[in-house]
């Protein structure tokens, strides 16, 4: 999420039919830009409170993740994961390819008393599409807001980058003109609050400090923990969308809302201003690089 996060001299990806193969997100695209900038990881929360929001999506992470017992660890997988999507040039297809076999194996009950299996196009579909009311989100607050040409080549990106995971273009709406309606049937007739958002939404829950944490961390982590807790929340609540804090019972008032406008303020201000070593994460960092070169 960078402060030119739709340039319009860039042209558009290459279309998506639905039909051809899987490419590989290119320099030059949206997602390219805003993928691997530290921001990122102020809006990941938002998408993965919307994704178990989902019945069918919440059981399966309740039943078969590891995010209470390795929460750090569980992050940076994933984290990895959705860098080489988008940086990963070919070894992002074959990335997509190892997250269907990962997910062959994760079926059950959901709380509604349905059968669910990971692979279902339309829970699938589902994570995937979070991204995109997320990203939106997040760039109202964190960079600058998209025009309407952008909002149009970030969902073309985004449905590009589906194919890369499998997802086929008949599992998702084919315009953001589609999408909207989409999302506001799958909040109405599906989103609920269920255990794993209320663990995520709990400031209060007990998470360890960081993997390889040094000395200092470890000892400083009980006073630092309960105020990046509540900070981590605050932003993850205010980065949903009014209507799914609505269904989900969230409270968020005038008083939130002026208090996430300052601290993205600060965000889009000082951002931009740190060298590139500290701006984009690690892969990002290379594969921008290489690509100058």
């Amino acid at each position: 999420m960078t402060g030119t996060p739709h340039p319009p001299d860039v042209p558009a990806p290459v279309p998506d039919t639905g039909r051809d193969a899987p490419v590989p997100i290119a320099p030059g695209t949206i997602l390219w830009d805003i993928a691997g900038d530290v921001r990122l990881l102020l809006s990941l929360p938002a998408a993965l409170v919307l994704q178990v929001a989902h019945p069918a999506v919440g059981a399966g992470v309740d039943e078969h993740s590891v995010f209470r017992t390795d929460p750090w660890g569980r992050a940076r997988r994933s984290l990895d994961s959705l860098q080489l999507w988008v940086y990963g040039g070919e070894q992002a297809l074959e990335e997509g390819r190892r997250l269907r076999r990962l997910h062959r194996a994760i079926s059950g009950t959901d709380t509604r008393g349905r059968a669910y299996h990971a692979l279902t196009p339309a829970y699938y579909a589902w994570v995937h599409a979070t991204a995109y009311p997320v990203f939106l989100r997040a760039a109202q607050y964190f960079s600058r807001p998209f025009d309407a040409s952008g909002e149009r080549r970030l969902y073309g990106e985004l449905l590009a980058l589906g194919r890369i995971l499998g997802i086929e273009r008949r599992d998702m709406p084919a315009t953001p003109e589609e999408f909207w309606p989409y999302f506001d049937t799958v909040i109405r007739d599906e989103l609920e609050r269920t255990a794993v958002v209320s663990e995520l939404l709990d400031p209060r829950r007990p998470v360890p400090p960081p993997a390889g944490a040094g000395p200092l961390l470890r000892r400083l982590w009980p006073v630092l923990r309960p105020p990046l807790g509540r900070l981590h929340v605050f932003v993850t609540t205010g980065l949903l969308p009014p209507a799914v804090r609505d269904r989900l019972g969230l409270e968020w008032t005038a008083r939130d809302e002026r208090a996430l406008r300052r601290f993205g303020a600060v965000v889009r201000t000082v951002v931009p201003l740190l060298p590139e070593r500290l701006r984009y994460l690690p892969r990002a960092r290379a594969a921008r690089r290489a690509a100058r070169t």
